[in-house]
């Protein structure tokens, strides 16, 4: 973005501004998306002297300013302080200077101006819930790696299909691999995520992904909303845990009878197509190990622990504690099942013999948890200390899930003291003494200010920088050496600006969300849907996390000849022999570790309806006018109502106007938004409320879409929940019978009966006294149009 543009704009007069516009200058580098206002907050300023971007003569001034991004006012000055004296750091191939400006905690847009060179940084925001969009982006983009699944257009915006590997020989009738003539060995293991940027799906590469996602909803439930835009949003359990459930629906299909668990799923060979529903290439499964029969036992359990507090899901929890224990039991009496790959070209998901005896000493510790059964902790007591960052007193990122298990343990009330205090003192020994970690922070080892040593930039090293982070969010988390808990959390901060963009690129790691404010996301990564010659490739799925800086890159790819460490990245999507996986392939398991670490410091609030706010809901005037309506009571508490709006991906809300409350004790509101000024041809919109209270917190409501590619026939539910009685405002159905049917969580229709539409638009009542308190879902079916609608039954 060139500011040369806003003297135009004076010109004009549309803006009238006091200062000389700028310039943006990426050896300036901030966090894109901006920092909470008592974080601390540095701009690194980088002269580059090998590598991308060298030479340069670039050097800050004496005195560099924050400026109000709107009007230029500025708001902060001070000076840079040279990183190491001056030297070079290694690993950038930089000069580095260090601009602190912590002290600045007032909201709002602001940039880094630096008056010599009359250059600016990226816009950056200072605000509580800075980091809340990027965590939702970031989570919905585990649905767009749903597979056996329509992505809508409706829920998925530009980033849709019809459902994938859903035809002969793929994922409903998937045979053997080792086997592949014999139909007897078909079965169906349709569902979860794509593992990666291919289309296959493996068992052992879930374990740091679940367990990452789980530990995240644990450590900050109320984060994690009910407002994705996915096909369960709305049914009152936060999507992060319906998209857990997802992936778990289909290792329960891996899940043999007997307890063992298969290995993987995919194709033979490294076929792929664009989109996932174009791929008809046949689908094969590899036979069951000791290893992912343990992975699945550890998952089964945690997810357990979640699940169980969730009253829709009280059932499904139970189940996966029973199936957890038959995995068990089956590793226990198969110790030594290892899995080969044979048949199969793609990547072995078998891990070490270390690695099984690991994941059992935590499937142990998991299921004393669920259970209490004491045979459980035995074995966990009597295992742990053979797990690496215990016996190695090194909690490296690269074991970083055995590592969170066994701090998981210390929590526990039944845990013998003896083995937590073990365990608590070589956490904190290991954190506090080892120089690859705290010491790095305190030495001031990383230019930086996010150090990994050069051997563990390796494929798929954003990653380890999430999980550096989470080490240092784990210190305060168990309340290790408290007195430096202000500098762990700065350090686990770092972790997060450096895949933000305060790296020697300037590259935020995540893709295609400059919507949300970024300015220099991934346009381009190795994926087989949106990737090099597809129609997506130059606006691909938003949200995914890269693999990240290699050092061990081996392709062909001259940009990397040269590169040190921190800058062997590019946005790139070629195939063989330049090898673009190596880089930017994203991954469901460094997804995970991300959407945990940014959940750390996502301040928003739960997707919970205000109590002031009884009806929300939109409707469509014509092809450029929605009409939103909302009902509130008592506003006592309200200062103002902001309406946001979102385009077709459903993320990335902006404020369109302000409400000014009322302040009776019941209020209507009605905003008709008109939409040709933004964007003259809409497929969707989302909005949603954003309740300002007294106390400065906000709340945001449920969110409400209008599709514009959909029939004009509508139905809404009121009051939702409800208690004896539902009505059902029906729009657009032609007169006649419309047959009604209510669905419980399960699908099965609990209750059915016909009604009559007259005159184009009817309320319709419906006697709801016989339901169960629960979510439910009302199917209305006129002639060959379905309409669907949630809602919940509470008295």
């Amino acid at each position: 973005m060139n500011r040369n543009l806003l003297s135009a704009l004076i010109a004009c007069g549309i803006n009238a501004l006091t200062a000389s516009p700028v310039t943006i200058s990426t050896n300036l580098k901030i966090d894109q998306f901006g920092y909470r206002p008592t974080d601390g907050k540095v701009c690194i300023i980088a002269q580059p002297q090998s590598g991308a971007g060298s030479p340069s003569g670039f050097s800050p001034s004496a005195t560099l300013k924050i400026r109000r991004w709107s009007d230029d006012v500025e708001v902060f000055s001070g000076a840079p302080t040279a990183w190491n004296s001056g030297a070079t750091h290694s690993q950038s191939g930089d000069k580095v200077w260090w601009f602190n400006f912590s002290s600045l905690t007032t909201a709002g847009d602001y940039y880094v101006f630096d008056p010599t060179n009359n250059v600016g940084s990226y816009k950056f925001r200072i605000a509580d819930d800075v980091y809340l969009d990027v965590l939702k982006a970031a989570t919905k983009a585990l649905f767009y790696q749903r597979c056996g699944t329509a992505i809508s257009a409706a829920n998925g915006g530009t980033w849709n299909h019809t459902a994938c590997h859903v035809g002969a020989n793929q994922d409903l009738a998937c045979r053997l691999v080792t086997d592949q003539s014999n139909a007897a060995t078909a079965k169906d293991l349709s569902g979860g995520w794509h593992d990666a940027g291919d289309y296959n799906k493996y068992v052992n590469f879930t374990y740091n992904t679940l367990h990452n996602l789980l530990f995240a909803y644990q450590e900050n439930p109320s984060v994690f909303t009910d407002d994705l835009n996915i096909p369960e949003s709305g049914n009152g359990v936060a999507d992060l845990l319906d998209e857990i459930k997802w992936e778990l629906d289909w290792l329960l299909k891996m899940q043999q009878t007997d307890g063992s668990v298969l290995s993987k799923l995919g194709v033979v060979d490294f076929y792929s197509a664009s989109p996932p529903s174009a791929d008809a290439a046949t689908h094969y499964y590899g036979a069951a190990s000791t290893s992912s029969t343990l992975t699945v036992a550890s998952i089964f359990a945690h997810a357990y622990l979640v699940f169980k507090d969730i009253p829709t899901y009280a059932a499904y929890a139970t189940t996966l504690k029973t199936k957890a224990e038959l995995a068990w039991t089956w590793a226990a009496a198969n110790p030594s099942v290892t899995y080969a790959n044979t048949g199969f070209s793609s990547a072995t998901p078998e891990v070490s013999s270390y690695d099984i005896d690991a994941r059992k000493t935590c499937a142990a510790a998991l299921l004393f948890a669920a259970t209490g059964t004491a045979s459980y902790k035995t074995y966990f007591e009597a295992n742990y200390t053979a797990i690496h960052p215990y016996a190695w007193t090194y909690f490296y990122a690269f074991e970083q899930t055995y590592g969170d298990i066994l701090l998981f343990y210390t929590a526990l009330s039944g845990a013998t003291a003896s083995v937590k205090t073990n365990i608590l003192t070589a956490f904190n020994g290991s954190t506090n003494g080892q120089v690859d970690f705290f010491l790095s922070y305190t030495n001031k080892t990383d230019a930086y200010r996010a150090y990994l040593k050069d051997g563990d930039y390796v494929w798929g090293s954003n990653l380890v920088k999430s999980q550096s982070g989470l080490m240092y969010e784990n210190m305060i988390k168990y309340n290790q050496t408290p007195a430096n808990k202000n500098s762990y959390r700065t350090y686990a901060l770092d972790y997060l600006h450096f895949l933000h963009g305060t790296n020697p690129l300037s590259k935020l790691m995540l893709s295609n969300v400059n919507n949300l404010g970024a300015d220099n996301s991934v346009a381009k990564f190795y994926h087989s849907w949106t990737g090099n010659g597809s129609a997506l490739e130059n606006n691909p799925i938003p949200g995914l996390v890269m693999g990240g800086f290699n050092n061990s890159y081996d392709g062909t790819n001259g940009y990397f000849s040269g590169q040190p460490v921190q800058k062997k990245y590019l946005d790139f999507n070629d195939g063989y022999p330049q090898n673009s996986w190596e880089i930017t392939e994203p991954g469901i398991y460094y997804q995970a570790g991300y959407i945990r670490l940014v959940s750390k410091y996502a301040n928003g609030t739960n997707n919970v309806l205000p109590l002031s706010v009884v009806e929300f809901w939109t409707k469509l005037a014509d092809n450029q006018h929605v009409i939103l309506n909302f009902e509130t009571l008592d506003e006592r508490d309200v200062t103002a109502i902001d309406i946001e709006r979102a385009g077709e991906d459903g993320v990335g809300f902006e404020k369109i106007t302000t409400i000014k409350p009322k302040n009776a004790a019941h209020n209507i509101y009605q905003f008709i938004d008109d939409l040709n000024a933004v964007h003259p041809s809409p497929t969707a919109v989302y909005y949603r409320l954003k309740i300002q209270n007294l106390d400065g917190k906000f709340q945001l409501s449920k969110v409400e879409s209008v599709n514009f590619l959909k029939q004009k026939m509508a139905i809404r539910l009121f009051p939702n929940p409800a208690a004896d009685d539902l009505n059902i405002e029906t729009e657009g159905f032609s007169d006649g019978n419309i047959s009604i049917e209510m669905l419980n969580v399960n699908g099965q229709i609990v209750a059915s009966e016909q009604q009559q539409v007259i005159d184009n638009q009817r309320f319709l009542h419906i006697d709801i006294s016989q339901l169960a308190n629960g979510f439910y879902t009302v199917r209305l079916t006129e002639k060959a149009t379905v309409r669907v609608e949630k809602f919940s039954v509470s008295r």
